[in-house]
């Protein structure tokens, strides 16, 4: 079985065989596309991201193939959800390569990257918080486990990423008014969601856990640890000090693109992109303050897996 998600910025791809309860995978793939460059300027997926991806898809459909996958899920979010020519893109994936992408909905993305997220869950806190800084949007679910066994879920996505906040601040160096700018204009956005379940007095209460999955999560995860190269095994399950994790991140803002880019655990693909996941998760910790944050290398496709499992038994 397999699943392949397709974002604002990544195209991912995980193929994997059922194990006992769970799977184990057995071969991945994941390329930063850029397909939503330029989106938010013109509202259409441009030609060179188009082939970008196409070539990123091809290599996905030509593993499944390979390991003779009869069970798959692929899912399409915030870029083709939002583009002019979104439906026009995804007739010509299938054409090209044989893949039907389904668009799902903000709110379904949220809840695949928390059943993705699950397994690093402490079940002896009520309150998860689940995020997930992507290209285009950025997602997040609620999870309130009450004493007598009741669950409530909530999901809110947001219409900003990595790539439409660094699009119109820049990618190079970032002044303090710059990325307060950023955290400002996340923050805003998140109030409403803050207003309707009261997250931060949970949190205030130490009833609350945070589970970051993203690129920027784990980019950071590898920042802090000095890792002369990316290890999911060190990575995946992570504790991170926030207060440490946010020093990272305006240490990050005052460089400039080079010094970023020298980072093995940034480079040249994140270099322009990953300040402006810092300004995201700034905001978010802000809002809903706790101590440490959990870094998942997992979410969305993990999530698309065990679903395919429920759905066969």
């Amino acid at each position: 079985m397999a699943a392949l998600d397709l974002g604002t910025n990544n195209c991912r791809l995980l193929v994997a065989r059922p194990e006992g309860r769970g799977f184990r995978v057995i071969d991945a793939f994941s390329r930063i596309v850029r397909l939503g460059q330029g989106l938010g300027r013109s509202g259409e997926l441009a030609e060179d991201a188009i082939e970008r991806t196409l070539e990123a898809l091809a290599v996905c459909a030509a593993k499944m193939r390979r390991r003779q996958v009869t069970r798959f899920r692929a899912v399409a979010t915030e870029a083709c959800r939002s583009a002019g020519n979104g439906a026009a893109f995804l007739a010509r994936v299938a054409a090209e390569t044989g893949l039907a992408l389904q668009v799902i909905t903000a709110e379904e993305e949220a809840a695949l990257a928390l059943a993705g997220c699950r397994p690093l869950l402490d079940p002896s806190v009520p309150g998860a918080l689940v995020f997930d800084i992507g290209g285009g949007s950025t997602e997040i679910a609620w999870q309130w486990s009450g004493p007598e066994g009741g669950r409530t879920v909530a999901a809110v996505s947001m219409p900003i990423g990595v790539v439409t906040l660094a699009e119109r601040y820049g990618g190079d160096r970032f002044s303090e008014a710059d990325y307060e700018g950023m955290v400002g204009e996340v923050a805003g956005r998140l109030l409403a969601f803050e207003d309707r379940h009261g997250i931060a007095a949970a949190a205030a209460e130490g009833r609350v856990q945070m589970i970051g999955t993203s690129g920027t999560v784990t980019t950071l995860a590898g920042v802090r640890l000095d890792l002369r190269r990316y290890n999911r095994d060190r990575v995946d399950g992570l504790y991170l000090d926030i207060e440490d994790t946010r020093a990272i991140g305006r240490r990050l803002a005052g460089m400039d693109f080079v010094g970023r880019a020298a980072h093995p655990c940034i480079g040249r693909d994140r270099a322009d992109l990953v300040v402006a996941g810092c300004a995201i998760l700034e905001a978010i910790c802000r809002a809903w303050p706790v101590p440490r944050l959990r870094v998942a290398d997992r979410g969305v496709r993990e999530g698309i897996l065990l679903g395919l499992l429920a759905r066969n038994g």
